[in-house]
């Protein structure tokens, strides 16, 4: 049996042209900057930046910093949506800047701080009033009288109860997607609400009584207006409002 010969190499004039390169795709940040040490006011700056249809925008943040403007300041961790570190304004709504993909915010992207607490470079806020009203719901089990001495047994329904506040990150996009915190600092906000509730409800705990003391005050869970801004905004997907109704309703029938 013969072998078949292989056919003759094309010449090179007929050889299959090459596919070109794919063109690099470009977006612009348009970022609210603010440097205390010489600006008077915030004033917007714009970064050409080349993505990947992959890339979030911490990404392009990143480029930015590295590549562009060393200047830049903004916070960032673990960059996987855990942390809760960058926390923005991203095209007008509250979001991590690790978790969205620049391929669905535009060609031309406003990322700007968060609102309602101040500004101390940049996208970097301060964050000691978040926490301060936080530490004030007493976020902790709370046991009074003697040590058990075995642990505190819970059933699946019990944990249950209280499973979705749990998740809470405190990256503070919910309390600074409220309207009420934006117009009255003194509000406790939904952050400080959501882990309050996930106290409250928890069977082990012995402290709801104080807790609702704290959230029944004036700045406390009464000054919500249920906007849903607050779930919304939640990266982990927390039922906000659904929690502060709940706290609402423990208040005014003591039942939790």
């Amino acid at each position: 049996m013969s072998i078949a010969e292989a056919p003759p190499a094309e010449p090179e004039s007929q050889a299959r042209p090459q596919s070109a390169p794919p063109q690099e795709r470009m977006i612009t940040l348009k970022i609210r900057r603010f440097n205390p040490e010489h600006d008077t006011d915030p004033h917007w700056e714009s970064y050409p930046v080349p993505f990947d249809p992959s890339d979030r925008l911490l990404d392009a943040l990143n480029y930015v910093k590295w590549n562009l403007d060393g200047s830049l300041t903004f916070r960032r961790s673990c960059a996987h949506g855990i942390c809760g570190s960058d926390a923005m304004r991203i095209n007008g709504v509250n979001r991590l800047a690790c978790k969205v993909l620049v391929k669905g915010l535009g060609d031309t992207i406003l990322i700007e701080p968060i609102k309602g607490l101040p500004v101390e470079k940049d996208l970097i806020v301060n964050m000691e009033p978040f926490f301060e009203a936080y530490r004030a719901v007493q976020p902790y089990l709370i046991s009074h009288g003697h040590e058990p001495t075995k642990e505190r047994l819970q059933s699946a329904t019990e944990r249950a109860r209280f499973d979705d506040t749990t998740k809470c990150i405190l990256c503070a996009a919910c309390t600074t997607s409220c309207p009420v915190f934006w117009n009255d600092g003194s509000y406790f906000g939904p952050a400080a609400i959501v882990n309050a509730h996930r106290f409250i409800f928890d069977s082990r705990d012995e402290g709801a009584e104080e807790r609702m003391e704290v959230l029944n005050d004036r700045e406390g869970v009464w000054r919500c207006r249920t906007t849903f801004n607050c779930t919304d905004a939640c990266p982990r997907g927390i039922e906000v409002t659904k929690a502060i109704a709940e706290v609402k309703r423990a208040l005014l029938f003591r039942r939790f």
